[in-house]
């Protein structure tokens, strides 16, 4: 199963010249602790609460004279749809990443991003219908 099957497709944007204000306003809108900086349909980089906190909190910056771009992870550790999912999961840990942008593997456009949350769901999941069939079986051989 490639990833583009199971990310979740609908993103919240930012424009790397946007203001970091108007990057937190996004966040708390759509309730999510992460934005995807978009530049030409592409992902450049991504902007997380963390890299909010610590970049721009911390540092006593103006959020409304911040822009994205001056505190965005631009080192952005990305991942093609038709990979699996034991791929995901290897870039995750090797780039200590929770998150990764889903792109194309025609154009390298913005498809999806994948959580470590998500994978954990997933995962769950397929630990959940394992046991239902062991306790199926075990069932079965008792009535033999």
């Amino acid at each position: 199963m490639g990833v583009g099957e199971i990310c979740n497709r609908e993103v919240v944007i930012v424009a790397p010249e946007e203001s970091v204000l108007t990057a937190t306003r996004l966040m708390k809108n759509h309730s999510v602790g992460c934005l995807v900086v978009i530049k030409d349909e592409r992902p450049v980089g991504i902007l997380t609460d963390r890299d909010i906190a610590i970049r721009v909190v911390a540092s006593s910056l103006n959020p409304e004279q911040t822009i994205v771009q001056e505190v965005m992870s631009s080192k952005l550790v990305k991942i093609r749809e038709d990979q699996g999912i034991g791929d995901t999961i290897r870039l995750m840990r090797s780039a200590s990443v929770r998150r990764i942008p889903v792109v194309s593997d025609k154009d390298d456009s913005l498809v999806g991003i994948i959580t470590l949350d998500d994978l954990l769901d997933l995962i769950a999941e397929e630990m959940d219908e394992l046991v239902k069939l062991i306790r199926r079986q075990q069932a079965q051989s008792f009535r033999v």
